[in-house]
């Protein structure tokens, strides 16, 4: 009987072989039912860091300001969005996506994309977040008001101690989905080994597998 399929995507300044490990701790045992696809963000290939540059339409020296700072535009975005599409028409079917850190808003993205005219290719039914944060790209606010998009099972797990993502910024993340479930920990931003937030992935992944007929 087929896993689910579970599409990964690694955070700014990561890969997929560091994601993997990241993941390592939450998704051990969980193979038996869901295989985990990592992947590298087109731009490392090319010298990047991520899936796209944050940059700050203020700064006349083009400043990156990283992860979650008060950037207007995302260089890169594009390029990202065209691989997605490539990637979904290549290497489906996913069930769903993962996604930490920058690759979470990455995640939350491709939920307001997905079988959406041009990028019908992209199509999964879930969405797992760690650690994420509302792109605050202005172009991207159309997305997140594609309410029908966002009603799809999600979970969102937040530190409580995360000085990189305040939780405040996952909750906002988490408050466009229908019915999210918000899973905390007391850590900061890191992708957690807490036995609460496993057993809540395990619980909600194991549904997921019921839903498509996939449950061993």
């Amino acid at each position: 009987m087929r896993r689910l399929r579970i599409l990964c995507l690694h955070g700014y300044h990561g890969h997929a072989k560091m994601l993997q490990s990241q993941m390592a701790p939450l998704t051990k045992g969980l193979e038996l039912f869901a295989e985990f696809v990592c992947v590298d963000a087109p731009s490392l290939s090319t010298g990047g860091f991520g899936w796209w540059h944050a940059v700050s339409t203020e700064d006349r020296n083009r400043k990156h300001v990283g992860v979650a700072g008060s950037a207007r535009q995302y260089e890169g975005w594009t390029k990202t969005k065209d691989w997605m599409i490539s990637l979904f028409e290549q290497s489906a079917p996913f069930d769903g996506v993962f996604g930490f850190s920058q690759g979470a808003t990455l995640t939350s993205l491709l939920v307001g994309l997905r079988n959406h005219r041009s990028e019908s290719r992209i199509s999964f039914d879930f969405a797992i977040m760690v650690g994420g944060f509302a792109s605050n790209d202005g172009s991207h606010a159309d997305l997140y008001q594609r309410k029908s998009q966002y009603d799809l099972p999600s979970v969102h797990i937040i530190g409580k101690s995360d000085l990189i993502v305040p939780s405040n910024r996952s909750e906002h993340l988490a408050g466009f989905f229908k019915a999210p479930l918000m899973l905390r920990h007391s850590g900061g931003h890191v992708i957690p080994s807490d036995p609460i937030v496993r057993n809540g992935v395990t619980t909600f992944l194991q549904e997921r597998a019921r839903d498509f007929g996939l449950a061993h």
